[in-house]
Parts: C-alpha cells; sequence; structure tokens
C-alpha cells in the first residue's frame, strides 16, 4: 500500500496549504482528497508536488505492505 503520510508533514512543515495547492498551484481538491485517502495518483502529480514543496519522493509516499499486497503477489506467482 502507498501511504502518503509523510506528504501532510511536509505540506505541515512547507509555507503551502491545501488552500495554496488547489488555488495557486491548481492541484485539484480531487487529488487533496486521493491524498487523503491513500488512494493512486500518477507520477506526474508526485513530481508537481516534489517541485512545490521543493522535497524528495520519500517525503511525498511511502510503502507499507499489508496482507493483501501478499496475497496479490502469491497468487501471481502460482498462475
Amino acid at each position: 500500500m502507498i501511504d502518503y503520510s509523510p506528504f501532510w508533514m511536509t505540506l505541515q512543515n512547507s509555507k503551502e496549504s491545501t488552500y495554496t495547492l488547489i488555488n495557486e498551484h491548481k492541484i485539484s481538491g480531487s487529488t487533496i482528497n486521493r491524498l487523503r485517502k491513500n488512494e493512486p495518483i500518477s507520477t506526474v502529480t508526485i513530481n508537481d508536488l516534489c517541485t512545490i514543496l521543493n522535497c524528495t519522493v520519500q517525503d511525498i509516499a511511502q510503502y507499507i505492505m499489508t496482507e493483501e499486497d501478499k496475497e496479490r503477489i502469491k497468487k501471481r506467482k502460482d498462475q
């Protein structure tokens, strides 16, 4: 699972806010909502966020292995 909790810490420690991301940098509200829900976003969006926040990918997202991930990989391997 891709977890975006690092993004929220990075955002909190920056001069930006969700308001400025949406209104000044034209990041869509639906993208902000996807980040809140740990739903997929594009690598282009990750690149944009890194540029805006002057940070690295690790400051935006982290990978956490879940049981669902393990099962999905196991099913692929067994096919």
